[in-house]
């Protein structure tokens, strides 16, 4: 973790930031692609392929290319109008706003996916409070449903990155229109939507693969209505008898290919379409005083939003975890804190899935704020191939879905040869999520270390100070917010984390995650509410104090 840039030092820095990185990730990820060509142990480059064409097959996997384009156009349809309205309206000045938009992408999917079971299902929470759509609730229980759980959870990502990009085209553009006779549609159509596509389009391939790399979804509410995908089918594969792994990484392979060819894409059409709105003249953006009509249409349009969006689900979660009897509906007496108060007595299932959960989120934000620290000082500018060797390495579990990196994980852990017990231990699952939450830490730390220069530390070493103390006094200080943000982002993602928590956990441990799932799979609807509630409402509180105290530190 040095900050001096001598060739001896940084050769030895980076040889063991990569030799962390390759078994953590980059051999796990290489073994399933070497298990889904091989079988009965022998070579076979066309397994994949007679994956695909085998019955079934093909339809898993045109269900998961259908259902990423429908939720990219769904997102787009819910985030462009709200990116619109913050960026160039009087909306823009409401800055809770932007935080209130977040709170969908921050909260678990599978959680979610539940709220809106809970509400949309025959005699559910919506035919309780309007007994005439008794007759259109089952109709919710279909792809489109399916699209519209998933548009409503991914819209924040595409809302920022369109709000942003509009806020970037300065008010001139629209006004050189205006002065030619342009109406507001042509300048959508011919200035700002073209201005705009390069953003888009990374932000819309983005959508796409979080969409097939999800799990949680598909997995509450795509199975009750029989649509599968290929991250369910593998976690079919891997954990119900008869066990498939050489099907399973032949998946895997397919998904991760997807995956990448899609960041390969993303990257080339962001160099592509890349326009230049900010010159020596500055921005000048002078948001529009909408009139009442306008005004009414603007916010009627974001209130139904986040209804939908925030409303329902944790209505129907917290409702649900309150209920005595769910025969009884919304009935006065029939709300009840028991719930809490057996999840939270000593000893019980759900108060050691609790604790396990916050023990492991702790441990692994933890380690991966160390290891992310330690990463992000090798790779600072990635000038040379070792430190571009690194940062690539250290930002794969970001581009691959995390049930790709489970399955290559249980290969490399549970192999024959491997000489460490730790799979199926505590040590797996913590290993796990620092192995998925890396890039993280590893990100914050860079961007926090890119605006410290180099003279800070020559400053220190006129003055006599070692590597480690300049380190210690001048570096870490400054690098600590980033540090901070990576660890509140690791602990907030790992306390909730299903996937990596269902395939890698012992049979005997519980998180909160797999609690959650396992109580509404057995009907027990209350109490996996009921931790939920508890689960979002923990990692919160750690969060608020965690910014509370960076900011007395500031």
């Amino acid at each position: 973790m040095q900050v001096r840039s001598g060739r001896t030092r940084f050769s030895w820095g980076t040889s063991l930031a990569i030799g962390l990185l390759v078994p953590a990730i980059v051999i796990p990820l290489c073994l399933v692609i070497l298990n889904s060509l091989m079988v009965d142990g022998q070579f076979d480059p066309l397994t994949a392929l007679g994956v695909v064409l085998a019955p079934g097959v093909a339809s898993v996997l045109s269900n998961t290319l259908l259902l990423g384009l429908l939720v990219v156009a769904g997102a787009t349809a819910i985030a462009f109008p709200m990116a619109y309205l913050a960026a160039k309206t009087e909306l823009g000045e409401k800055r809770w706003l932007d935080v209130v938009i977040i709170i969908p992408f921050m909260t678990p999917p599978y959680i979610g996916s539940m709220g809106w079971i809970l509400f949309m299902q025959p005699r559910g929470f919506l035919e309780e409070l309007a007994p005439w759509t008794a007759a259109l609730t089952p109709q919710f229980f279909s792809l489109g449903g399916l699209v519209t759980i998933m548009s409503f959870h991914l819209y924040p990502f595409l809302y920022l990155m369109l709000r942003n990009s509009i806020q970037r085209i300065g008010q001139g553009y629209e006004e050189a229109g205006a002065l030619h006779g342009a109406g507001f549609g042509y300048r959508l159509r011919r200035i700002v939507i073209p201005l705009l596509f390069g953003s888009y389009l990374m932000g819309a391939l983005l959508v796409f693969v979080k969409t097939i790399a999800e799990f949680g979804t598909p997995a509450t509410f795509g199975r009750k209505i029989g649509f599968y995908v290929l991250t369910t089918e593998i976690h079919r594969l891997t954990s119900s008898w008869p066990i498939d792994f050489g099907k399973a990484t032949a998946l895997a392979s397919i998904l991760l290919t997807a995956s990448l060819t899609v960041w390969y894409l993303q990257s080339v059409m962001s160099r592509k379409f890349r326009y230049q709105t900010l010159g020596g003249k500055g921005l000048r953006t002078r948001p529009s005083r909408l009139r009442l009509l306008g005004k009414s249409l603007s916010w009627g349009y974001v209130g139904i939003v986040l209804l939908l969006s925030i409303g329902v689900p944790y209505f129907s979660i917290i409702v649900a975890s309150l209920q005595k009897l769910r025969g009884n509906g919304l009935a006065w007496g029939n709300f009840t804190l028991d719930h809490y108060a057996r999840l939270l007595s000593w000893g019980s299932p759900g108060f050691k899935a609790l604790t396990n959960s916050i023990g492991l989120a702790l441990l692994a934000a933890t380690f991966a704020a160390v290891i992310g620290t330690f990463l992000a000082l090798q790779i600072r500018g990635s000038a040379t191939k070792g430190q571009k060797t690194t940062d690539l390495f250290s930002l794969l579990p970001n581009t691959v879905p995390g049930i790709v990196i489970a399955v290559g994980l249980v290969l490399f852990w549970n192999a024959k040869w491997m000489p460490i017990p730790l799979y199926n231990t505590y040590g797996m699952a913590v290993l796990t999520y620092v192995v998925f939450f890396l890039p993280y830490t590893v990100q914050y730390v860079k961007a926090s270390f890119s605006q410290l220069d180099d003279k800070l530390f020559q400053a220190g070493r006129v003055y006599g100070g070692t590597d480690w103390y300049i380190f210690r006094r001048i570096a870490l200080p400054l690098l600590l917010p980033g540090i901070v943000a990576g660890w509140m982002m690791t602990f907030t993602i790992s306390a909730r984390e299903l996937v990596a928590s269902l395939m890698l956990l012992p049979p005997s441990m519980h998180v909160s995650a797999t609690y959650i799932f396992s109580q509404f799979e057995q009907g027990e609807v209350s109490m996996g509410m009921a931790m939920a509630v508890l689960t979002v409402s923990l990692t919160t509180i750690i969060l608020v104090i965690m910014n509370q105290l960076e900011s007395y530190r500031k």
